[in-house]
C-alpha cells in the first residue's frame, strides 16, 4: 500500500475540539508489464467502443507508456490537426490513472502521425529562426498545445542567437521567437575578421 498523510490529527484543548487524523492508502502498482497491459487492454477496448477496428501494441520507454494503433481508418483517429488522437490520449491516460491511483505518461500514436508532426513542427521552428536571425525581427507562429510548444521550444533551445517565449491565456498559446539583443560592446565570439 501507499500512505499518504492528508492531515495530522489535534487533540484539542482539554478534549474539546479535537481532530482525527485523515490518511489516504492507495494500492501500489504492479510491476510494469502489468501497467503495460492494462493501458493496451483500456485503449482496445475505447476503441472496440467507437467501433474501430484496430490492432494496438505496447512498449515501454523511461517512464513513458507508448501504444501504437494500426487501423485501417487512421484519418478518423488522428482528426484535424490530431485533435481526436490527443483527446484518445486524453481519456486513457485518466482512465488508467483512476485504476492504478498513480500518474502515468501515456503517448498514443497512428502510423507514426506523431514523429511526422514533431519533425515538421522542429523543421518549422528551425526556419523560424533563420527568418528571425537574417530579419533581426521577431516570430510569433500560431496557437499551440504545450506539446507541439515544447518541441518549438526544444529545437531552438541549443542557438544561442535566438529566444523562445510562450504567449497567451489558456491552453492554446503562441510561441515567439526573438532574437538575442546582445550588450553594448560585444562581439560576436568569432571576433572581427
Amino acid at each position: 500500500l501507499e500512505i499518504e498523510i492528508v492531515s495530522v490529527g489535534s487533540p484539542g484543548f482539554f478534549g474539546l475540539g479535537g481532530r482525527k487524523a485523515m490518511i489516504r492508502a492507495a494500492q501500489s502498482p504492479g510491476p510494469e508489464e502489468d501497467l503495460l497491459a492494462l493501458a493496451q487492454k483500456i485503449l482496445e477496448q475505447t476503441l472496440a467502443k467507437m467501433q474501430e477496428p484496430a490492432t494496438v501494441t505496447a512498449t515501454q520507454e523511461e517512464d513513458r507508456i507508448n501504444l501504437l494503433i494500426e487501423t485501417s481508418d487512421a484519418g478518423l483517429l488522428i482528426g484535424k490537426q490530431g485533435q481526436t488522437l490527443d483527446a484518445l490520449q486524453y481519456l486513457v491516460t485518466k482512465m488508467l490513472a483512476k485504476q492504478t491511483r498513480g500518474k502515468v505518461r501515456i503517448a498514443i500514436d497512428v502510423e507514426a502521425y506523431r514523429a511526422r508532426h514533431n519533425e515538421a513542427l522542429s523543421q518549422l521552428a528551425i526556419k523560424s529562426g533563420d527568418k528571425v536571425r537574417r530579419s533581426g525581427r521577431s516570430v510569433t507562429l500560431n496557437p499551440m498545445n504545450p506539446y507541439d510548444r515544447r518541441i518549438v521550444h526544444m529545437a531552438l533551445q541549443g542557438d544561442k542567437d535566438l529566444k523562445t517565449i510562450s504567449r497567451g491565456e489558456g491552453l492554446y498559446k503562441k510561441v515567439v521567437i526573438s532574437p538575442v539583443k546582445k550588450k553594448e560592446g560585444q562581439e560576436d565570439a568569432a571576433g572581427p575578421e
